[in-house]
């Protein structure tokens, strides 16, 4: 559970910085417990991923809206509002899961952490 939610605290740590903290918490609990606690090991791998996955969606929105001389913003403002909501409430669902002993697979992740 501390892997998801630790993804949000990274956020808002980092917040002055552009909130680029998100995989900082998730990132941390792996290395630590990756050969102690297989689940925990798991869901943190799984919070990594996603928060990685999320940011990189962050910075592809930024790079368009420079791209476009602040034009592109018209468009990529809704998007990062939709992609942040929606990840706050899979975040919380995830740990809500993991809280349970279930293993909570994130939808549309990039799986780059084995």
């Amino acid at each position: 559970m501390f892997a998801h939610l630790s993804a949000l605290v990274g956020g808002l740590l980092t917040s002055a910085l552009g909130g680029w903290g998100f995989f900082i918490g998730p990132l941390v609990i792996w290395l630590m417990k990756k050969d102690e606690m297989p689940f925990v090991a798991d869901q943190a791998k799984e919070a990594l991923n996603f928060n990685i996955t999320v940011s990189a969606i962050f910075l592809l929105l930024l790079i368009f809206t420079i791209l476009t001389i602040g034009i592109g913003a018209l468009l990529t403002i809704p998007v990062a509002l939709v992609v942040g909501i929606g990840a706050l409430v899979l975040v919380i669902l995830a740990a809500i899961k993991a809280n349970e002993g279930v293993a909570y697979r994130y939808p549309l992740t990039i799986r780059l952490v084995k």
